[in-house]
């Protein structure tokens, strides 16, 4: 069985190597990119299992890029779990995060056994 798909969207670095290691660890494949926009463009190309999107991001932030993920043609891409990643979680109420279409919500900093547990929760790993 291939490993599951996970994208990340998130324009800190040292977030975005962070979570990757993690995940590969956990026998995730990482695909990142910095911006909302990148993510609908790669999403368009290709499947996913799950995306991590961060809430402040350069271009098209995570809220705008949820909307738009659930607003997708394609029902399966429009489906899939999304979990939002914020350093200020307090901008939000978790009532916004799941209109705006997210699963759940990661705060920063991440602890990674809850990014851990949400991400295998959230693909049925």
């Amino acid at each position: 069985m291939s490993a599951k798909r996970v994208l990340i969207a998130e324009d800190s670095s040292v977030i975005q190597n962070l979570a990757r290691k993690i995940l590969e660890f956990q026998n995730y494949d990482i695909t990142a990119v910095k911006n909302g926009e990148q993510v609908l463009q790669i999403l368009d190309k290709e499947d996913f299992n799950i995306l991590l999107l961060d809430i402040n991001m350069p271009i098209m932030d995570g809220m705008e890029c949820v909307r738009r993920v659930r607003a997708l043609a394609d029902e399966k891409k429009a489906a899939i779990p999304v979990v939002a990643i914020t350093g200020n979680a307090k901008n939000y109420t978790e009532e916004e995060f799941k209109t705006a279409g997210f699963n759940d919500v990661l705060v920063k900093p991440l602890n990674f056994d809850r990014l851990v547990e949400v991400v295998n929760q959230l693909t049925d790993k």
